[in-house]
């Protein structure tokens, strides 16, 4: 896949498929969970590390945030200015949870069935 974000609907909502650079993923493993607000692993988030897969909602108040934006280069919400890194993990702002991970499974290398 040569797009870097991939939006679905699944169940009426965006889900966003991202195919992440081998810096993207380094940075996502390389966080003091300790110190996130919803600690959570990027092992925790991800199936295979170079795609991430979370529904496109913002946990503040279900605003849809823009990708590849914001201080963490991973989602920002300009509604109220939620920040998430690569992983989907809320850094900053007024979301109290991160990106939700759908249900999801590889099917090939090239199909994912969300859902």
């Amino acid at each position: 896949v040569s797009y870097p974000d991939i939006v679905q609907l699944a169940g009426g909502k965006p889900v966003f498929v991202r195919h992440r650079t081998k810096k993207e993923i380094e940075e996502a493993q390389n966080v003091d969970v300790a110190k996130l607000p919803d600690p959570q692993p990027d092992s925790a988030r991800v199936k295979k590390p170079e795609w991430l897969v979370v529904v496109g909602v913002c946990t503040h108040l279900g605003c849809i945030p823009l990708g590849h934006q914001g201080k963490f280069d991973g989602w920002f919400c300009p509604c109220h200015g939620s920040d998430y890194d690569t992983s989907g993990r809320i850094r900053q702002g007024p979301a109290p949870r991160n990106l939700e991970v759908p249900e999801y499974a590889f099917l090939s290398d090239t199909k994912i069935k969300i859902g």
